[in-house]
């Protein structure tokens, strides 16, 4: 007791379930990333400068002067009816034909997350997840004691056969899984895309084990090539819920996403959203809902994706000429992320304090993997720096590499992990 004093007074007072709230790897990164003299390729932060500010703060401003006895009240914890058809119209755009009805919105998908979590899964059940999965997604699933198990996937994404082993075999433990949760198009933090073949092959594998599919598709309409890939919840509108957010095509700190369930799911969560939080805020929400009434949202969009576009471009070539032998990397077609994969035995964990020292950031791959296994792994984000901030922050980070080999061939000590990040690189993998 006494050494609980000294760290946390209340450790034998907090319920089990807290023991697994622990910080992510990218938050206590971020103090020292956002110093000015550090190229963080870290944080995957929308560059919400590209929006038409000035438009949309009189937007704001005349809707609060016209509205503001609305806008500034209590809403409903389903949120605003509106704005839900608004986004139905949104997520028309990936082929989703949906109700109003069936939407709840959400302080960003993130809560979404926690709510799907809190009314399906009791301490022990099983969750699947890609390998590696999306950090956050990995902190709601352990806060509510969940057991991940990850299925791995590689440049076309989540593995068909390697989905179906891991199901027979829980099946045969007798472990039944509550859903399989997946970022199927510009994966967090892969940045591999799930192919149109093996979106049906998923949905069939699912349908056949009788598994709930979670799709949360943040970065769907932000693809370089193209028009935006067909959704799961598109072809199983019983067995897929979606989840959606305003962070990366509109502004993140409005905080609006949502969830498409089907209708008996809505009903949960719209309880589950009322014992947490009442209601979503409804500015925000009004503000979203006038935004997408009045502004040029898609043409905003098309504005993302050519910006995204030039920093991926940017990242790829200064991958390609500048970092040493035995690294490779995912291609993104969308999306805000690289993926890179280090030379036998370079430990990228290790390695981020050495690369902070020479002003980079990145997040190494164990906070994408529920066993901390990773870390051969590291997220780069190119999506907030400008063009030259990313080629100099590749610059530091293939020196820091290129010392890591040195200490390596020096000392002929190996860190591996056991993990195994994509899988078999193929032709769109450097």
């Amino acid at each position: 007791m006494e050494q609980h004093s000294r760290t946390d007074a209340y450790t034998d007072r907090y319920a089990a379930r807290a023991a697994g709230m622990v910080p992510s790897e990218i938050r206590a990164l971020f103090a020292m990333a956002a110093r000015p003299e550090v190229v963080s390729l870290a944080g995957g932060m929308p560059n919400v400068s590209a929006l038409p500010l000035d438009a949309v703060g009189r937007m704001v401003g005349e809707l609060v002067a016209g509205k503001g006895a609305d806008v500034l009240q209590y809403g409903s914890a389903q949120g605003d009816e509106r704005l839900r058809e608004h986004i139905c119209d949104v997520m028309s755009l990936e082929g989703v034909q949906a109700s109003a009805d069936d939407v709840v919105v959400t302080v960003g998908a993130q809560q979404a997350l926690d709510l799907i979590t809190k009314i399906f899964v009791d301490p022990g059940d099983v969750v699947l997840a890609e390998a590696p999965s999306y950090v956050g997604a990995l902190g709601t699933f352990a806060s509510y004691q969940a057991d991940v198990v990850h299925v791995p996937l590689d440049e076309a994404g989540l593995i068909p056969g390697a989905l179906r082993e891991t199901l027979s075999r829980l099946r045969r433990e007798g472990r039944p899984v509550k859903f399989l949760y997946t970022v199927p198009t510009f994966q967090n933090p892969a940045g591999v895309t799930l192919t149109t073949a093996r979106r049906a092959q998923i949905l069939e594998i699912c349908a056949e084990y009788d598994v709930l599919v979670v799709e949360d598709n943040p970065y769907g309409l932000l693809g370089f090539d193209g028009e935006p890939m067909r959704a799961l919840r598109a072809d199983d509108a019983d067995r897929v819920i979606y989840l959606g957010s305003f962070s990366k095509t509109i502004a993140s700190g409005l905080r609006v996403g949502w969830v498409l369930a089907p209708h008996a799911v809505r009903a949960k969560l719209v309880l589950a959203a009322e014992s947490a939080i009442l209601c979503p805020s409804n500015f925000s929400q009004l503000a979203v809902r006038e935004y997408l009434a009045t502004q040029p949202w898609r043409e905003q969009i098309k504005d993302f994706r050519e910006l995204y576009r030039t920093r991926r471009d940017t990242m790829l070539e200064s991958l390609e000429q500048l970092m040493p032998d035995g690294c490779t990397w995912t291609r993104p077609a969308g999306g805000f992320f690289v993926w890179v994969t280090l030379p036998e035995g370079l430990d990228a964990k290790a390695m981020a304090p050495r690369a902070i020292a020479e002003r980079v950031a990145y997040v190494p791959g164990t906070g994408f993997y529920a066993d901390g296994t990773g870390h051969s792994h590291m997220r780069l984000s190119y999506c907030f720096p400008e063009p030259h901030r990313i080629r100099e922050g590749v610059r530091r980070l293939a020196a820091v590499v290129e010392d890591e080999i040195r200490l390596r061939d020096t000392f002929g000590g190996a860190v591996t992990d056991g993990g195994t990040g994509v899988q078999a690189p193929g032709p769109d993998v450097v």
